[in-house]
């Protein structure tokens, strides 16, 4: 599904990631983890195409294709999605014509069809459709803005899920529905890379491989065990193994 062959990425003559070796299979559920700066949402955003983010080593293999330097919107086209850490506000802009939209332009649907498939992606997800009626993100919580992403992402159902710390700024039962849909997501086949500098969402799913990211490079990847000598021994602990 996903294959990152010594990738090597600069941000402004800065290079930040120092030859990433990763390899996601049909389905699969990948967890990378890593203190704040080691280069974890840069893979994500350079995974996704975006523009700020250029490979100046190595490949990206998706799908069995050259990905590495195709436009973003091409990448969304074969079936990668990015949930953002951060998603931005719109005004103007309100959730139900923001997804509507998206529906059109992935799957093709008109604006009545795509409604009543938002609707009942909502019901069958246990979210609050008042959010429908609100501005993209305006004034929504963290817990609120980690729910929009996994919708869309319910809506969009990609190949490939990243989730970029779906976990942080959320409360605990938000924490928990946000799992629910990326287990939903999982067992339907979408193959997902999450990403994380901590493990309480780990409690409720069950990766296939967790990956610890430190100066721009994995330096260790293996089982749940590795989840649990970082939260006991922190992060300096895995490179001693």
């Amino acid at each position: 599904m996903l294959k990152a062959e010594n990738l090597k990425v600069k941000v402004e003559d800065k290079e930040i990631l120092k030859g990433i070796n990763l390899t996601v299979d049909d389905g699969e559920l990948h967890v990378v983890m890593g203190p704040n700066g080691s280069g974890k949402s840069t893979l994500a955003l350079t995974i996704a195409g975006h523009p700020k983010y250029q490979v100046i080593n190595g490949k990206i293999i998706f799908d069995g294709e050259d990905i590495t330097n195709l436009p973003p919107e091409e990448r969304v086209r074969r079936g990668i999605f990015l949930s953002f850490q951060h998603p931005v506000e719109v005004e103007g802009v309100k959730v139900i014509q923001f997804l509507q939209r998206v529906l059109k332009n992935l799957k093709n649907l008109d604006e009545i069809q795509a409604y009543e498939i938002i609707f009942a992606a909502v019901q069958e997800l246990g979210l609050d459709d008042s959010m429908l009626t609100r501005f993209l993100n305006v004034g929504f919580s963290g817990g609120e803005r980690k729910k929009l992403e996994m919708l869309q992402a319910y809506l969009v159902r990609p190949k490939l899920l990243i989730l970029d710390e779906p976990d942080s700024g959320v409360d605990v039962d938000s924490l928990k529905v946000i799992a629910r849909i990326i287990n939903k997501l999982h067992e339907e086949g979408t193959a997902i890379l999450l990403i994380t500098h901590y493990g309480r969402i780990l409690e409720h799913l069950k990766p296939h491989r967790v990956h610890v990211i430190k100066d721009g490079k994995i330096v260790a990847s293996g089982g749940i065990e590795l989840v649990k000598t970082i939260e006991e021994k922190g992060f300096a602990a895995v490179e001693a193994l």
